[in-house]
């Protein structure tokens, strides 16, 4: 996978899957939306990690700052 994601989308991405981690934990939102939101956290984190985003992908978007990084 060619990672389409740059540094600060990555970081992004992270503290938004922590803010969201926290609201679960202090049980601010619904049952029902956080079992929607903790799959986010998944997809989050996934794309943090790896620097690869199929969404981005799917629209030819990339934040990544450099082209050939695999």
């Amino acid at each position: 996978m060619k990672k389409n994601t740059g540094v600060i989308d990555r970081i992004v991405r992270v503290l938004l899957a922590i803010l969201i981690l926290e609201l679960d934990y202090e049980n601010i939102i619904s049952e029902t939306l956080s079992n929607m939101l903790l799959i986010l956290v998944c997809i989050l984190m996934f794309t943090a990690i790896t620097g690869f985003c199929p969404l981005y992908k799917l629209i030819g978007v990339s934040t990544c700052k450099y082209k050939n990084q695999s």
